[in-house]
């Protein structure tokens, strides 16, 4: 009885440790980001990459990035679909953010067409290195 409790703590722990050891070595985000500052389909877009937990890509300050980002609440949540907008215009700039956030796969559109892209993209705007998320600018 002691030989099978001790077998069955072991395979525990074991199981355990192999899945720690396999969420610390894949970072739980990993997002590749492109922009294209006259608009998608313009041009080859500007592209960047960011990896949290360990922080690291190419995306400048990655570090301070993660934690921002970290500190939104479901910042790629999708709109409501009943959702109301203003209607203005901030400019051609558009952003893909794309990969996996917390686990989970996203795939993004930011953009300043109206009042609801330009609010995302403020919010997201730290995300996108050159993105200028203000419509008077």
């Amino acid at each position: 009885m002691r030989t099978a409790l001790l077998i069955a703590v072991l395979v525990a722990a074991v199981g355990c440790g192999a899945s720690q050891g396999a969420t610390g070595s894949t970072p739980e985000t990993q997002l590749t980001i492109s922009y294209w500052p006259e608009g998608r389909g313009s041009k080859t877009p500007e592209k960047w990459t960011l990896r949290c937990n360990p922080a690291g890509g190419t995306v400048p300050r990655a570090a301070a990035v993660c934690r921002q980002l970290d500190a939104l609440a479901r910042p790629f949540a999708p709109r409501r679909k009943n959702l109301v907008c203003t209607d203005q215009y901030g400019g051609p700039q558009q952003a893909v953010i794309a990969g996996t956030h917390k686990g989970g796969r996203i795939w993004v559109l930011i953009g300043m067409r109206n009042g609801c892209d330009i609010s995302r993209a403020k919010r997201l705007a730290f995300l996108v290195p050159g993105f200028s998320a203000n419509p008077n600018s």
